[in-house]
């Protein structure tokens, strides 16, 4: 349904002060809509077509009761393409209106700018469609039945890429060794009588065997270095299927699609939180909205207990650095002031909290955000704290407040999603064609009852025995499935990263 008159005076006025504000987006395109059909547009992720799948019909079920016995209700759904594409729910009051103009263009702005978002599709609406046209084509010609089970299997291993591939260049191959890479390093002497007691022939002898011996085994190995992007190894060498090799390749362009949002949760939705409580207080709220205005916002924002609330985490930190960068609380002045009382009324008036949001805006993702910017007085006063499960006491307790325990947590949920680091390491394991994916260890182990899940997904695809080497209570440990029985032995497991 297109806007009505009301909705469109409003709507230029928001994207008048957003872009008076220095917000650059996208030409935006909002719809109204009821709220069966914005439920059934959040069930497709946002998107008004997608392939037939039960996952969708079960997320719409949930959405609706949700919303239908008031336990939930949805804002706001935007869209990252080019033109940005956004919903407004019919019936919503005008306030509800504002608010959801003002917190797309903030997202809206986060995607045209932020560097993890300008490798997307931003014609995903029309690939999304295909992809639909291209499953529901092979659905008429193989069978709902056997289309969805493939469609399970593939989405069970839709984290299984790279996300930092369209980032960076990782390398297809090695370079030829030369006679320098196959030298054992040798410890220097200006005495060169002393040179056989600092560097023993037989020292020397074994080095240059076990580089020889690690040398042929790389050679022999395939791929030769670990592959991050699991799906598109299994594209490019598994014994799939016309049909199958077109499904998987749907799921993977989804997923990668997709990964830019997962990794800036927190800035995204912090950035656009943000701006929707500037530009509505500056500008575009009457005084009898204020109260109803806080009362969502706060809602939006609120504090949750045990849980990360990544609208309230993110604008508390964009607001953070605006206060710092204008009082100048950063560099190596500050750093080294020790002074409590100095610290909490330094003023430089610098002014630069603005540019600084900006630049910050275009150049990190959560990780590098929260890493950066993150600080012992931030958690303090957010009363951030690490929380677990006490067997003694049989119940949830606090378990640090310390800020290196808090910011190590928070890294760790974010890094890769939260999720195993996964490659694939040899595809002839054993020289039998079976495939071994290695499990980059960094302190948090596998479930293995998730591993064993994973495994099978990855045989029905390979058709070969699947193995996975990781560490399980500290031990080396080979989890397989073969396609009719999981297995779980002892394995010298050396953690080695892509």
């Amino acid at each position: 349904m297109t806007l009505t008159s009301e909705l469109r005076e409003l709507q230029e006025r928001v994207r008048a002060v957003a872009a008076g504000y220095g917000l650059d987006f996208f030409t935006t395109q909002f719809e109204i809509i009821d709220y069966d059909r914005l439920n059934e547009i959040a069930a497709y992720g946002g998107f008004p077509t997608r392939y037939p799948h039960w996952r969708f019909g079960m997320e719409y079920e949930q959405l609706s009761k949700s919303y239908a016995y008031g336990l939930s209700k949805i804002y706001e759904m935007v869209i990252n393409t080019d033109p940005a594409v956004a919903y407004l729910l019919e019936g919503n009051r005008l306030v509800d209106q504002k608010i959801v103009m003002a917190h797309v263009y903030g997202h809206v702005d986060f995607f045209k700018n932020n560097y993890y978002f300008s490798p997307t599709n931003r014609r995903m609406i029309d690939a999304m469609a295909n992809h639909a046209t291209r499953v529901r084509r092979l659905v008429d010609k193989l069978g709902i039945e056997r289309v969805e089970a493939f469609v399970d299997t593939c989405l069970s291993l839709d984290n299984l890429i790279d996300v930092q591939s369209p980032y960076i260049a990782r390398p297809a191959a090695r370079e030829a060794e030369t006679e320098v890479d196959l030298e054992a390093p040798r410890l220097h002497t200006e005495r060169r009588y002393m040179d056989e007691f600092i560097n023993p022939p037989d020292v020397i002898a074994r080095e240059l065997e076990e580089r020889a011996r690690r040398t042929a085994e790389r050679k022999q190995r395939f791929p030769e270095h670990p592959q991050r992007d699991v799906l598109l190894f299994l594209l490019e060498n598994a014994p799939l299927e016309g049909w199958e090799r077109d499904i998987l390749s749907v799921i993977r362009d989804e997923a990668y699609y997709f990964a830019p949002q997962g990794m800036t949760k927190i800035m995204n939705e912090g950035w656009a939180s943000y701006w929707h409580s500037r530009i509505l207080t500056e500008g575009i709220l009457d005084a009898s909205e204020i109260i109803d205005f806080a009362d969502v916002h706060a809602g939006v924002t609120a504090t949750s207990q045990g849980r990360l609330n990544p609208y309230k985490l993110g604008i508390e930190l964009w607001r953070d650095i605006e206060h710092r960068w204008n009082r100048g609380m950063f560099g190596a002045e500050y750093d080294a002031c020790t002074s409590l009382a100095e610290r909490e009324s330094w003023n430089r008036d610098v002014g630069k909290g603005r540019e600084q949001m900006f630049l910050v805006r275009r150049l990190y993702n959560d990780v590098s955000f929260l890493d950066e910017f993150l600080t012992p007085d931030f958690v303090e006063r957010q009363q951030l704290y690490t929380f677990g499960y006490n067997p003694k006491a049989r119940q949830w307790e606090i378990s640090s407040r310390e800020f290196a325990d808090v910011k190590r947590k928070l890294l760790d949920g974010l890094t890769n999603f939260g999720q195993p680091t996964i490659a694939v390491r040899d595809a002839n394991f054993r020289n039998r064609a079976e495939l071994l994916l290695s499990h980059r260890f960094l302190g948090e182990p596998l479930r293995v009852d998730y591993a064993h899940d994973v495994l099978r997904s990855l045989q029905r695809i390979w058709k070969r025995p699947v193995f996975i080497e990781t560490l399980v209570e500290g031990k080396g440990r080979l989890l397989g499935f073969d396609g009719t029985d999981p297995s779980d032995t002892a394995w010298d497991y050396k953690p080695e990263g892509p």
